[in-house]
């Protein structure tokens, strides 16, 4: 074992004794990322390239940090994202969510499906179907001036066309004519503030994190705003906490013109997303 192995090892331990959820796999990536190099590669760190800078990073993710700040990118399916202080990191269990929406797009047989991605945050979700889906236009609205300098960054040279704005009133150029809107919007219960763990509470901004007492109160207003920019036909897809399953599906009731809602397990089967379909005439 060389030397940045052995603190690797030391750091691991450091690391979950502070409560990290993934500790291995973050004293690694921080081993890499400090050293310029891969993770399966930190074997072949010299001895005397060991930096020392490695034990200031590892301090900041035992003050639980997110290892996304530190190292200032996060990985997202097939990408790798900008983020930073003011912007929501994404989270391994939206990548499911996204996976279902491009499965409901290619189902669709349209040639250039339109789809909305409404409070966009570091575009994680707006870029994953537009490369995936390679003739689809994508649009992506965000309020937060922060988080949309993210947004930009990740999204330069793209073809999403991204705005700034409430997400309860954006796109009314689009009413009536998209395919799929899909948000990742916030819904952790105000009541549950101090629930919530270290690296989400104290890093990713509040707005994209709270949402009235029981956690629904922007889904709500996202209802009414799928169905106002939504073809007859067309599917929404918003993603919960694993607590409200059951309850979301029910928001897009049939009385509201929707059809066919329902909610899905995430990698862990927990029940993560909700969709619905847009009532025909």
């Amino acid at each position: 074992m060389n030397l940045l192995l052995a603190e690797v090892a030391q750091a691991t331990q450091r690391l979950a004794d502070a409560g990290v959820p993934s500790p291995r796999t973050d004293a690694e990536e921080l081993a890499a990322f400090v050293h310029g190099v891969k993770r399966g590669e930190l074997h072949n760190v010299k001895d005397s390239d060991f930096d020392a800078r490695y034990w200031e990073v590892v301090a900041r993710r035992e003050a639980r940090e997110p290892l996304q700040h530190i190292t200032g990118r996060a990985y997202f399916r097939y990408l790798e994202l900008q983020v930073g202080p003011g912007v929501f990191v994404p989270r391994p269990e939206t990548e499911s969510v996204v996976g279902w929406a491009i499965d409901a797009v290619r189902a669709m047989d349209v040639v250039e499906p339109c789809i909305v991605d409404l409070c966009t945050g570091s575009g994680a979700i707006a870029l994953a179907l537009a490369q995936e889906v390679p003739r689809s236009r994508v649009y992506a609205v965000e309020l937060s001036e922060e988080a949309l300098v993210w947004a930009r960054k990740n999204m330069e040279g793209s073809r999403v066309e991204l705005r700034q704005g409430d997400a309860l009133t954006a796109f009314p150029d689009l009413d009536g004519q998209v395919d799929l809107v899909i948000s990742n919007p916030p819904y952790i219960p105000l009541s549950e503030w101090e629930y919530v763990a270290p690296e989400a509470r104290d890093y990713d901004p509040g707005m994209a994190l709270f949402s009235g007492e029981d956690g629904l109160d922007l889904i709500r207003g996202l209802e009414r705003t799928a169905h106002r920019l939504l073809r007859p036909g067309g599917v929404v897809v918003v993603e919960h906490a694993d607590t409200q399953g059951g309850q979301v599906p029910w928001i897009f009731a049939e009385d509201r013109g929707w059809t066919d809602a329902a909610d899905h397990p995430d990698l862990n089967n927990r029940p993560r997303f909700a969709t619905a379909r847009k009532a025909l005439p």
